[in-house]
């Protein structure tokens, strides 16, 4: 029979034996000493670490719209000739494409005509698994249907985004006006797009933005509805809305375009007292307003100020410039702006071409009107608007 020698055994009390104190007992080793304090973060390790974190997201979010815009330049490039349809591109890559790439597609083929494509290609969305139908994909398409005044197929996608249960919302909304005002009917365009703007706000999650205003008042002003621009703008200012640059671009082109130039410089101070800076827009706005009133000592000042400010000009800038002072007969100051145009290096397109055909008309050089034509035709630069701007030419001076 085995037998095993007593040991004591020392069995040592977490709490601290009478007559010792802690410090004490921890010099014998009987009380383990506690672990040092973790460093506190103070707010600004916090903020940077958080700072850090919505950048690396950022990155990432920048770094994918990258890898996608790469993939989808190559299934374009693909496309091009006609040898691989875009929706056999898709099903030979259905394990790489996603919503984001069709989105890039719409946008590029948009760019290219291609509105029948971005149908199949949204066909081809609703077979794929990882396809849930929301706003921003009909959106989207009802946007790119617009512009290509395919009003009827943007009417089409409206329901049938209704039809899969999705409720249209502001975003829809301004696309779907969008679209109408594309259309050749203008009137019809904007009774139909103002019909949307009542409905919109009527409906709490449809109601009017900045973006619904900025549409409308664009869209009177371009068709010289000074009034109803006026309600627009006198309804916005009674909501929560604040105007910004574009609005107050639109109201200014409004008034700019019915000749009402102390309202156009009242509205100007005003945009300017709320601290709104004018972009370029403004600039061209101001400029081709004056020059319609044939107020030259202001379209140049307003000039000069647009080559002081930051903003650097654009090509419509020139444009607004030559044609005004060719309306009046005044050819020299139209070819210094010419000069002007090449000093601060500026590539003249066909659209300069055309104005320059026109100034010369409308100033009686029919030959100079010609050359600039005739330079035109040997560099292939011919448009159609450029053989009527040469027709026009040819009419003013009453040449058969």
């Amino acid at each position: 029979m085995l037998s095993f020698a007593p040991f004591p055994l020392r069995l040592s009390s977490p709490y601290p034996r009478a007559g010792k104190t802690q410090q004490a007992l921890r010099a014998e080793g009987s009380v383990p000493a506690p672990p040092p304090p973790l460093p506190k973060k103070n707010s600004r390790s916090r903020s940077r670490s958080t700072t850090k974190r919505k950048s690396n997201s950022q990155s990432g979010d920048a770094s994918a719209m990258a890898e996608a815009a790469v993939v989808v330049r190559q299934l374009l490039r693909r496309t091009q000739g006609g040898k691989e349809t875009i929706v056999s591109l898709l099903n030979k890559n259905v394990r790489v494409i996603r919503q984001d790439h069709c989105f890039l597609l719409f946008e590029d083929l948009a760019k290219r005509d291609g509105w029948l494509q971005c149908l199949e290609i949204f066909r081809w969305m609703q077979r794929q698994r990882w396809y849930i139908a929301n706003n921003g994909v009909f959106s989207k398409l009802i946007s790119v249907m617009g512009k290509k005044g395919q009003v009827r197929m943007a009417m089409w996608l409206f329901s049938q985004m209704r039809n899969s249960g999705c409720r249209p919302d502001t975003s829809v909304y301004n696309s779907l006006i969008t679209a109408h005002l594309h259309s050749r009917d203008k009137t019809k365009a904007l009774a139909k797009a103002l019909g949307y703007f009542e409905k919109m706000k009527a409906i709490e999650r449809c109601r009017p933005n900045i973006v619904t205003y900025n549409i409308l008042l664009r869209a009177f002003a371009q068709a010289s509805h000074v009034q109803q621009v006026e309600t627009l703008f006198k309804d916005m200012e009674d909501s929560v809305i604040t105007p910004d640059v574009y609005t107050y671009n639109g109201v200014m082109d409004a008034y700019g375009k019915n000749g009402m130039l102390r309202e156009m410089e009242a509205v100007l101070v005003r945009m300017k007292s709320y601290g709104c800076k004018p972009d370029v827009i403004t600039f061209n706005t101001l400029i081709d307003s004056y020059g319609r009133k044939q107020a030259f000592d202001k379209m140049e000042q307003v000039f000069k100020s647009l080559l002081r400010s930051k903003e650097p000009p654009t090509l419509p800038t020139f444009h607004c410039m030559i044609t005004n002072y060719g309306k009046a007969r005044l050819r020299e100051k139209a070819e210094l702006v010419v000069k002007k145009m090449d000093d601060l290096g500026y590539r003249p397109t066909y659209v300069t071409h055309e104005c320059l055909i026109m100034m010369y008309g409308y100033c009686g050089c029919v030959s100079k009107a010609r050359e600039v034509f005739d330079k035109m035709l040997a560099k292939g630069h011919m448009q159609v608007s450029s053989l009527n701007a040469m027709l026009d030419a040819y009419c003013m001076n009453g040449v058969p």
